[in-house]
């Protein structure tokens, strides 16, 4: 039997099921190897901007399954909405069993307030043109389908992996700017309604740091992404860390052997059936 970590809180983003670029299978390794009593879901998991029904494979159901068994377990999840995933933002305030969907969520953790949210209400390029933020995540979407045959490769010839997109976000001085700008911004903004933690998504740049100003501090925290990062946010024992999964992956955990030979048809009725349970 494999001993799973137990864990108060884990928080991922940024999935983006339903594009090229997701890596289904790392997440599921990550999923199978904790045991959460609360599982947030900080925006842009199912990706609707690029959603196409001739991508949906079979590891991005079993991602969406996981989240469900998870749910029938007990595990609490909160779904918090994002950019890519805002038509959900009409469905804020409902919840279904063990499921919540919300725009944003405030924590007391151990005596300390923590703050969740996506994080692109901050973002200036969403709110004024949102038409050219569409096309620049397909333009990302086809940057990460790119860089994973270049990957493919890579790994044949037993290399390391390369990120293009994190190559080009660093070479870029806008980029950088606009990264330490949204981060300035969020922590100020935690800061003034007296936040101990604020913790957001968005970016695709896991971080954990402190920020201050002269009203006061606060720990800013990144959960990254599943697209290049492969990154989430734990808290136990009273204190964060960004869980890695390509320095922190438990082999063993890769899929849940009750549905591992599952078909796609089989799948999504066993989603169904949970979800009809949950109600």
């Amino acid at each position: 039997m494999k001993i799973k970590r137990k864990i108060e809180i884990a928080v991922i983003s940024d999935v983006h099921l339903g594009t090229y670029g997701c890596h289904a299978k790392h997440l599921l390794t990550y999923l199978n190897s904790i045991e959460p009593k609360k599982l947030i879901l900080n925006g842009d998991i199912i990706d609707v901007w690029q959603f196409s029904k001739r991508y949906f494979p079979k590891s991005h159901l079993k991602v969406i399954k996981k989240i469900m068994d998870l749910s029938a377990c007990g595990t609490e999840i909160i779904y918090i909405t994002g950019n890519h995933d805002e038509m959900l933002r009409k469905f804020s305030g409902t919840t279904i069993g063990n499921i919540s969907i919300v725009n944003k969520l405030s924590l007391e953790l151990d005596g300390k307030k923590a703050w969740f949210f996506h994080g692109d209400v901050f973002d200036v390029s969403i709110q004024n043109a949102k038409w050219l933020a569409k096309l620049g995540g397909y333009g990302y979407d086809l940057l990460t389908l790119v860089n994973r045959l270049i990957n493919w490769y890579l790994e044949r010839r037993g290399k390391e992996r390369y990120s293009l997109s994190k190559k080009v976000k660093n070479g870029v001085k806008g980029a950088i700017k606009y990264i330490n700008d949204f981060e300035r911004i969020i922590s100020d903004i935690a800061i003034e309604n007296a936040y101990d933690y604020v913790i957001c998504g968005h970016i695709h740049q896991p971080k954990m740091a402190y920020f201050e100003n002269k009203f006061g501090k606060t720990m800013y925290l990144n959960s990254g992404d599943w697209v290049e990062n492969f990154t989430a946010l734990e808290y136990q024992f009273k204190r964060w860390k960004i869980y890695n999964y390509n320095k922190d992956k438990l082999a063993p955990f890769v899929i849940d052997d009750e549905f591992n030979n599952m078909e796609i048809k089989e799948l999504i009725a066993a989603i169904t059936i949970i979800d009809r349970h949950s109600k």
